[in-house]
């Protein structure tokens, strides 16, 4: 009997996902807002990727950096949106056991990519405030293309740790996740996963996630508003402080959802909240990221014109 009981859990695994509503009436508009909420977010961010490699004026470490967040903030938001779609309009809630896992590498990664490259946007911003007069020479091509590169390899290492722990859920044959998409936080918190294990891994990925970013980005700025407060004019001072406002904007719009979510999964019990926590730093966060960046960046609007007048 046990190993009968044993062949029928290591069937072919399927998860049901939840879904954002049960009214069928409502379904239409769900579909019609997270379609348009997916296309302004991919069309927007290809814009800055647009504007930045199109004009010779951008071609900076920050704005190279920029084109980098948006392509994660594409690929971020692909990795979620598209299925859920997909779902609303089939009338579907299952995904397969390699779907769900390949959405969860996918979103680890690109998620950890968003969070590093904030930190590195950080440090660019440092140098470019603290040493001016050496920006570019600290700031070169090799360095760049550094810190664009560990970021990828340190969230690769991120994704493949959740997939160490996620490869033991092979015992269930099916699962209910409390998420409209595979969320790294539920599928690690399942009742067959190695304590012990889990406990670890959650330590490491929470200090590659959180601690260390999180740090690199409030020593940075630690450094910037101290070098402002020691610039005589007030129009310096400004001057200065506007060349991180977008990135401050963004820097507290992606931590700020993203530990609401946390907090609110761990305080409350009802899952239909946690959807929308959950959209808040999947969809919202990753959709505002270009208007914030264009709206108050003098050299993006004119860059985007520069190449609207070009396309004309």
């Amino acid at each position: 009997t046990r190993n009968m009981e044993e062949q029928n859990l290591t069937g072919i695994s399927e998860f049901y996902l939840m879904e954002l509503s049960e009214d069928p009436d409502l379904q239409p508009l769900l579909f019609g807002l997270f379609l348009c909420m997916y296309l302004v977010t991919v069309l927007g961010n290809l814009l800055i990727i647009l504007a930045v490699s199109s004009d010779p004026h951008l071609h900076t470490p920050m704005y190279f950096f920029l084109s980098n967040l948006s392509l994660a903030d594409i690929c971020f938001i692909s990795t979620t949106v598209p299925n859920m779609l997909m779902n609303i309009q089939t009338h579907r809630r299952a995904i397969s056991y390699v779907g769900c896992l390949t959405q969860m590498s996918l979103f680890s990664i690109f998620g950890c990519m968003d969070d590093m490259l904030l930190t590195v946007m950080a440090y660019d911003r440092y140098v470019a405030i603290c040493h001016p007069l050496q920006y570019m020479v600290i700031m070169n091509p090799r360095l760049c293309g550094f810190l664009v590169f560990l970021p990828f390899l340190v969230s690769l290492l991120d994704s493949q740790l959740h997939n160490l722990i996620a490869l033991q859920l092979k015992y269930f044959k099916d699962v209910e996740i409390g998420n409209f998409f595979c969320d790294p936080s539920q599928l690690l918190n399942f009742p067959c996963t190695n304590t012990l294990t889990n406990t670890i891994v959650m330590y490491v990925t929470g200090a590659i996630f959180g601690f260390f970013p999180v740090s690199g980005i409030l020593f940075s700025y630690y450094k910037i508003v101290s070098s402002i407060l020691r610039i005589s004019s007030s129009g310096g001072k400004y001057k200065a402080f506007s060349t991180c406002g977008s990135h401050l904007a963004v820097v507290c719009l992606f931590y700020g959802t993203g530990l609401a979510g946390y907090l609110h999964s761990a305080v409350s019990s009802s899952p239909k909240k946690d959807v929308v926590t959950s959209v808040m730093y999947t969809v919202v966060t990753p959709m505002l990221n270009p208007f914030i960046y264009s709206l108050r960046n003098r050299d993006i609007k004119s860059a985007l014109w520069r190449l609207h007048s070009r396309t004309v």
